[in-house]
């Protein structure tokens, strides 16, 4: 039988068939994929083919996993030198951040743009909360989707509380399998609730403390809105680690850079501080978003992006 795996709980998976009905399953040995160190082998959206057991237990077994159209993948937090595939097969995905409870950093956003780019995934960039701004935060808001859309980014506005750009929300996942991401906190699950009411997922209070969000979504998962329209929710991100993309290809996932490359002086030039450098040139003269090239440098150098 062939089916998606809709659910990941670690050894054990929920697979929907072609009729629609749920299977509980696990997989048949150990799967190992070729070329890549991860920690789950299977992840939500992957397609798959297996074998309803005959022990009575309404269970099943994988035996084979499909080639991945694309997938997000990002550093695992539990093995070192090891991945996490977050989703598979998707046809987008919206990134949701916040200006406030929690901020979402730039960093973070640049990270999760290269990583989409570099597996060919279209990704727009939810901004959720507006129902919060003052007139100084609706400015700064105009500039980052500046920013963003003069690259070629889709860049939205909403507010959960308010239900302010829903109707525009609703309408980019109609006839699509879409990934939720974010930080914890910036309405994720609200949002496909709104979408979605019957499915009640759990959300939470932003954490006064820390003014972040508390992970209320455990696992990833897949939910059916209407026969060709599919969410996929997913835990909440603290930090997204860049995998599988060599450091002199970084730029090829920076849209506005990657028009540039062949206007270096020298080809394996690294943006950095050699001369005749196209792309340190267009930072200074404002073409390309500061923001955007100090984050291209953090991904070069390693460093932390939660800030």
């Amino acid at each position: 039988m062939k089916g998606v795996v809709v659910k990941s709980t670690g050894s054990w998976y929920l697979v929907r068939d072609v009729e629609g009905k749920l299977h509980r399953a696990r997989l048949r040995g150990k799967f190992k994929l070729k070329g890549m160190k991860v920690s789950n082998p299977l992840a939500v959206g992957d397609r798959v083919e297996f074998d309803v057991e005959t022990t009575g237990e309404d269970t099943a077994v994988i035996h084979k996993i499909e080639v991945r159209e694309n997938y997000i993948i990002r550093k695992s937090t539990h093995k070192a030198e090891h991945a996490h595939i977050i989703a598979a097969n998707l046809d987008q995905a919206l990134l949701i951040a916040t200006l406030v409870s929690p901020r979402t950093s730039f960093g973070f956003i640049d990270r999760f743009l290269v990583t989409a780019e570099a597996y060919g995934i279209p990704t727009v960039i939810v901004y959720n909360k507006t129902d919060l701004y003052d007139e100084d935060m609706q400015e700064y808001q105009r500039q980052i989707n500046y920013l963003y859309e003069r690259i070629g980014y889709k860049v939205m506005a909403v507010s959960a509380h308010t239900n302010e750009g829903m109707d525009e929300l609703k309408n980019l996942l109609h006839g699509k399998t879409t990934l939720f991401s974010g930080h914890s906190g910036v309405g994720k699950s609200t949002l496909i609730n709104l979408i979605v009411p019957d499915l009640d997922l759990k959300t939470s209070e932003i954490s006064g403390f820390s003014d972040k969000g508390v992970h209320t979504t455990t696992f990833a998962e897949m939910f059916e809105i209407d026969t060709e329209t599919f969410i996929i929710d997913t835990p909440g991100i603290k930090e997204l680690g860049i995998v599988d993309i060599p450091k002199q290809e970084l730029g090829h996932f920076f849209p506005e850079m990657r028009e540039r490359l062949n206007q270096c002086r020298f080809n394996n030039c690294t943006h950095f501080n050699e001369p005749g450098c196209a792309i340190v040139e267009a930072v200074r003269h404002n073409e390309i978003a500061l923001t955007r090239y100090e984050s291209y440098l953090s991904m070069m150098h390693g460093e932390d992006n939660r800030k």
